[in-house]
């Protein structure tokens, strides 16, 4: 088993910054990816940014240039650094740790608000 415990989130004004931390614990692989969703209401969960074992990310295009991930293997714990923030980043953001092609080792936080106010 593992469990996430995502913190970080928070109210700021549409421009300004916050950073999510999720940090892992129980059995974890060295070869596992650790992503970021979110989910607004009304609305599909959707990935914001992913960051493999190898340090290779990904992005959703709408946070391209504005948010970075990042993970520190060491204390198993991801990142999400969110700046200019816009009032569409409103969400419920979810930690996620999984292995590739593995549909049973796939873990999710509990989710943190952001929100962005105009």
């Amino acid at each position: 088993q593992v469990q996430l415990v995502e913190s970080g989130g928070g109210l700021v004004q549409s421009g300004g910054f916050l950073r999510l931390s999720c940090a892992a614990s129980g059995r974890i692989f060295s070869n596992v990816f650790m992503a970021w969703y979110r989910q607004a209401p009304g609305k599909e969960r959707e990935l914001v940014a992913r960051i493999d074992s190898y340090g290779t990310t990904k992005y959703a295009d709408s946070v391209k240039g504005r948010f970075t991930i990042s993970r520190d293997n060491a204390k198993n714990t991801v990142y999400l650094q969110m700046n200019n923030l816009k009032p569409e980043d409103t969400a419920v953001y979810y930690c996620n740790l999984g292995k590739d092609n593995d549909p049973v080792y796939n873990y999710w936080g509990q989710g943190t608000q952001v929100t962005a106010s105009s």
